[in-house]
């Protein structure tokens, strides 16, 4: 989640405004309203709804790893308890031989040591003693001896798919604050916009949607490649034309596509697309390659942004990227300056 003003200064990127207002209704209310100081300026208040926007997209990006997580222990949680299901099928199974081998040698007259063993309170013991095991035919003390081993493998997989349980709720617990998280502060920024007046909304959305047409028709030069850009990797170029066909859908946070995305749901997807998986957040995915820097760009590589580096895009050539930049926006391009540029990852 991202701003796409240009700067004041290089080393302050400025967040878009008009538009947000789009996403007033897909918010709660927080429980402390925002609002803007008597005699504030329009640039003041732009300033602080930077800052929201900001921890909006640090925060969207913790809920995306969370939101990760919980799908990684849900699989592991069903597969846990789908081999534990199986696992007590065999058993039963296993006692159940051995259940019907008491049964016929009591219609004999006597239950064999081998028997008696399973149906000791403490067979571990029972086995131990070897006067006992000479008793005991091989293929029975091997049945028993499986069925001790399934029981303690059983025991353990219960004993994880408990732990796994108990760290899936916490994390269901932390999406649910990150939600509530994001959720205010998207609304506290609601609040300042909605103290702008309509001349000024008006002036902010025709500076925006200057910025948003010189941007396009910069990428399109040279079919979105400048000749100084050098030569990207295919799936970048490829995952790069998966997301130019996404212009204009719009954001979501949490969203992977393929109608909405959030920034790192778009590059997630475009690389899909080209047969890359790249990890949920934009903090995984600035691990995936080797760092370069803005001059070293080719289309198709990954741009992050902000110390934290909680916004990504695509490079799409001619100095500009494509990105998914916040709630009310839409998928669209950018000037590569435009926000604080950490550094670029060429994929494959």
């Amino acid at each position: 989640m991202a701003s796409h003003r240009r700067p004041k200064q290089p080393s302050r990127a400025r967040m878009t405004l008009f538009g947000a207002t789009a996403a007033a209704a897909t918010v709660a209310i927080s429980t402390q309203t925002a609002q803007a100081e008597p005699g504030q300026s329009i640039d003041e208040v732009q300033e602080e709804v930077d800052r929201l926007y900001e921890e909006v997209g640090s925060a969207t990006d913790e809920y995306n790893g969370a939101q990760e997580r919980e799908d990684e222990l849900q699989e592991e949680v069903e597969s846990l308890q789908d081999a534990t299901a199986r696992g007590q099928q065999e058993l039963n199974d296993l006692r159940s031989s051995l259940g019907s081998v008491a049964s016929a040698q009591y219609r004999n007259g006597g239950v064999d040591p081998s028997v008696q063993l399973f149906l000791s309170s403490d067979p571990d013991a029972y086995l131990d003693q070897a006067s006992t095991l000479d008793q005991v035919s091989g293929k029975q003390a091997e049945t028993l001896r499986l069925i001790e081993d399934r029981q303690r493998t059983l025991d353990q997989q219960r004993d994880e798919a408990g732990d796994r349980l108990a760290e899936l709720e916490e994390v269901r617990g932390e999406l649910e604050d990150r939600k509530d998280e994001i959720q205010g502060k998207l609304s506290d920024a609601q609040d300042l916009l909605n103290q702008l007046t309509a001349e000024e909304q008006a002036q902010i959305a025709a500076e925006e949607a200057a910025e948003a047409a010189e941007a396009a028709d910069r990428a399109s030069r040279d079919g979105g490649r400048a000749v100084l850009d050098g030569t990207g990797s295919s799936y970048g170029e490829a995952a790069l034309s998966a997301a130019a066909g996404k212009i204009g859908s719009p954001y979501v946070w949490g969203a992977t596509g393929p109608s909405s995305f959030d920034c790192s749901g778009l590059t997630s997807w475009a690389f899909s697309q080209a047969g890359v998986s790249l990890p949920r957040t934009s903090q995984a995915q600035a691990g995936m390659g080797t760092a370069l820097g803005m001059s070293e760009l080719a289309p198709g590589d990954l741009v992050f942004y902000y110390s934290d580096l909680h916004h990504v895009g695509i490079y799409a050539g001619n100095g500009q990227i494509i990105h998914s930049p916040r709630p009310g926006s839409s998928v669209e391009y950018l000037g590569v300056d435009v926000m604080p540029f950490q550094y670029g990852v060429r994929v494959g």
